[in-house]
């Protein structure tokens, strides 16, 4: 998946310092041959930062919800951000930003913590095992494999099915939608009148106009006024400082660094959820990759991006690395297009959000001051997004178009990412059986369906 690097020969000042630096940075990243320049891949960096800085807002705060110490998420956070988007930078040399995944995080604290009862030491445990495995069908090409084998109705519909379920989170967290308590269905409308409530709607939508309008960091704007008016009116919103060391641990807390528990991950009980969380992965950072490298004009005719195989295996290691420090699972982050839209075409750019990120280690306090309905209207916002996904379904081929849309309605439905991709997939076996189009099947999709349905009977799934 990568084609031969293009060369550039800067000219620069013999003499001159700046001029050197200038040139070996030129030539190490390929600016000039790639039809930038310095100062638009650091402005391009800047927005890209701007853009998805949230995330040390977001991430803690759902993860704090679970059980985590949200100052030391908010560290492993940026050091996670920090480490995926420098080495994507340095070694792929792509101009995509890697952090915590808002959709992989959600399915952390809420599917496996929440949810599932598992600590949040064998949650981590899951989110280093899924980087392993992440990684090493990235290095061996299983991973493309995979994505040239599996049914595109179900991997779409995984997609639209974890943009509901960060909907149905964020709109639970301040109360929008809640547990019904009386008879009739599940969840039942809150108090549309409260203040979180409020708020929220009409975060996202400030969100929707900002984005319209193009606006640098207007989901990072949005969470700061709400925060701001928060703290001026919400006598539960408190101000305990701007900056302080970073630390993966606070009084009370034991330190996240190594804190993960691998051998509860490999339970038959929580092996499901890890796979589960690979292929959201695959396709969510996979497809990720592909839209900014064509954006920044780093895919070939035939298709093949640009260093691709470092990029892929980029994103995978930054896993690794979250489930070290305790984070969440990381993947390339779409915000990426803002950059090369403002037009970033190398991986200084990513380079530049890395620093950026490090900066903001110093910063922690401010997490705990970021109440839930400043981070819902982002949640809110990423998950209809996601929903985007539908457009991407072949419809004229209904067998495989409804078991995606079955996939993605029983994730959110069962809050459970896993179920809806069993269904999905059992779903679309025997629909191809029974409809006499068994020849569309491959080993691959047989394969993954019987398991997960194995593991389901076998009352192994979670």
């Amino acid at each position: 998946m990568m084609e031969q690097q293009l060369q550039s020969q800067p000219v620069v000042g013999l003499g001159d310092p700046i001029a050197v630096s200038e040139g070996k940075l030129d030539q190490y990243f390929q600016i000039t041959a790639r039809g930038s320049t310095t100062r638009r891949e650091v402005v391009a960096g800047i927005t890209t930062f701007l853009a998805m800085v949230y995330s040390v807002f977001v991430v803690p705060g759902m993860l704090g919800r679970a059980g985590f110490d949200v100052s030391a998420v908010f560290v492993a956070v940026c050091l996670t951000t920090a480490f995926g988007s420098l080495l994507m930078g340095l070694w792929a040399r792509l101009p995509i930003a890697v952090g915590c995944a808002i959709s992989l995080t959600a399915f952390t604290a809420f599917g496996l913590v929440l949810g599932k009862g598992l600590s949040p030491s064998v949650a981590l445990g899951a989110v280093f095992l899924m980087g392993l495995v992440f990684t090493a069908i990235s290095v061996t090409g299983i991973r493309s494999w995979i994505l040239q084998n599996l049914p595109s109705g179900v991997a779409h519909g995984t997609g639209v099915g974890i943009g509901l379920f960060l909907l149905l989170i964020a709109s639970n967290e301040v109360g929008m939608v809640v547990k019904n308590a009386g008879p009739g269905l599940p969840v039942a409308l809150g108090h549309i009148t409260a203040f979180p409530v409020v708020m929220s709607i009409l975060g996202l939508a400030a969100i929707f106009g900002l984005e319209r309008r193009r606006v640098p960091g207007g989901i990072l704007l949005v969470v700061v006024t709400l925060s701001i008016i928060g703290l001026i009116f919400d006598p539960a919103v408190k101000f305990t400082g701007v900056f302080s060391m970073p630390a993966l641990s606070s009084p009370g807390h034991a330190s996240l660094i190594g804190s993960m528990d691998i051998k509860g991950a490999l339970s038959m009980t929580v092996l499901p959820s890890v796979l589960a969380l690979v292929m959201t992965a695959v396709f969510d950072a996979t497809g990720t990759i592909r839209a900014v490298a064509g954006q920044a004009g780093q895919v070939n005719e035939k298709g093949y991006i640009h260093n691709g195989g470092k990029a892929l295996t980029a994103d995978s290691l930054s896993s690794i690395f979250a489930g070290l420090v305790g984070g969440a699972p990381a993947a390339a982050y779409i915000e990426s297009t803002v950059g090369t839209a403002a037009g970033a075409r190398t991986g200084l750019t990513a380079v530049v959000v890395g620093l950026l990120f490090l900066a903001v280690i110093f910063f922690s306090p401010l997490a705990g001051l970021v109440p839930s309905y400043a981070t819902a209207p982002a949640l809110m916002y990423v998950g209809l997004l996601m929903l985007g996904s539908v457009s991407r379904m072949h419809m004229d081929d209904t067998v495989d178009a409804l078991s995606g849309l079955l996939c993605a309605v029983f994730i959110v439905l069962t809050c459970n990412i896993v179920t809806g991709i069993m269904l999905g997939f059992c779903t679309l076996v025997i629909g191809r059986i029974v409809s006499g189009e068994f020849r569309k099947l491959n080993v691959g999709t047989v394969a993954i369906a019987i398991a997960l349905a194995a593991f389901y009977a076998g009352g192994w799934a979670i």
